[in-house]
């Protein structure tokens, strides 16, 4: 070998122990934090593309070998390592999102409780915060006195829980309100101050994703494929990714469905078309695909924004 293919190969041996691979589990953002602050490369495979390199039976050096083989694919795609403002603020939608959760699961158990009794309510949370407490000073139902006693407990319950949830929202809107990407997500139609932090805390400056398209993929919201024999055959959405941030997007693209003033934004005219030959459910979920392709363009160009043209003058 020529002293130059020898310094060539030295190189590259060198960027090769430069970089450093891990299997994304637990402690695995920190730890890529610590080992980059040292001047190495790091990168995180996502624990399912590192399974079909298992070989036999579990054992640490059989895991070694098989992230080193993962690594080592030309189309491996990796975990975006994620800054502590990004951790703090999916920590931050982790909490309300079980927060609510929890506030359903209440609200619920206090439903049946009354049903018990013949008592029937509202459905909603609004309403049924209204209802339960005309349901107490009402004497003349069938509640016993130890019902009434736990039935005012669990809506002490569910006061305190609704505060800690209000404090949250605030907190958030307060983060979305200060960012300036945040608030350019906000001017897309379905996205809000949750939906904006929520992209910011999963997809960080989404430059990891070369299109939008990627993005859209990365969230579930394309169709899955199955094909064979040069026959393509296109199934419902994947379903892959964030499901909290899915859905987030989900909920917002349905609120446009049903609230977007079609005849003063150029998105009136395509949903238009797409509700004259496909079911609601269908387009909702396809307005939520375009939004994902439209926060990416936004959250890739520095002072991009999205602009509401009239159908007229698009």
């Amino acid at each position: 070998m020529s002293e130059t293919g020898v310094r060539e190969f030295a190189k590259s041996l060198s960027r090769i122990f430069e970089i450093r691979r891990m299997e994304a589990c637990p402690g695995s953002q920190w730890l890529a934090r610590k080992i980059s602050a040292l001047g190495h490369t790091v990168r995180i495979i996502p624990a399912q593309f590192v399974k079909p390199y298992v070989k036999s039976n579990k054992s640490d050096i059989i895991d070694a070998a098989a992230i080193a083989e993962a690594a080592t694919r030309p189309t491996m795609r990796f975990v975006e390592i994620k800054t502590t403002e990004q951790v703090d603020l999916q920590a931050l939608h982790r909490i309300r999102d079980r927060m609510i959760a929890h506030r359903t699961r209440l609200i619920n158990q206090m439903r049946a409780f009354c049903l018990e009794y013949g008592i029937a309510s509202h459905q909603g949370a609004g309403k049924f915060k209204v209802d339960l407490p005309k349901i107490l000073a009402d004497e003349g139902n069938d509640l016993t006195p130890a019902m009434r006693r736990i039935l005012a407990m669990s809506f002490d319950e569910l006061a305190e829980l609704e505060g800690r949830i209000d404090g949250l929202n605030r907190e958030i809107e307060g983060i979305a309100a200060r960012s300036d990407t945040a608030r350019r997500l906000m001017s897309i139609p379905g996205i809000g101050p949750l939906g904006a932090t929520a992209l910011l805390a999963s997809a960080g400056s989404a430059k990891q994703f070369k299109k939008a398209r990627d993005m859209a993929a990365w969230l579930g919201l394309v169709p899955r494929e199955y094909s064979t024999g040069g026959k393509t055959t296109l199934l419902g959405i994947s379903k892959r990714g964030n499901k909290y941030l899915r859905r987030m997007l989900i909920h917002g693209a349905r609120s446009c469905v049903n609230h977007l003033d079609r005849t003063r934004d150029r998105l009136g005219n395509w949903l238009d078309g797409l509700q004259s030959r496909m079911h609601k459910n269908k387009v909702t979920v396809a307005l939520a695909a375009k939004i994902a392709r439209i926060a990416w363009v936004i959250m890739t160009r520095s002072g991009s924004t999205y602009d509401r043209q009239d159908p007229a003058f698009s």
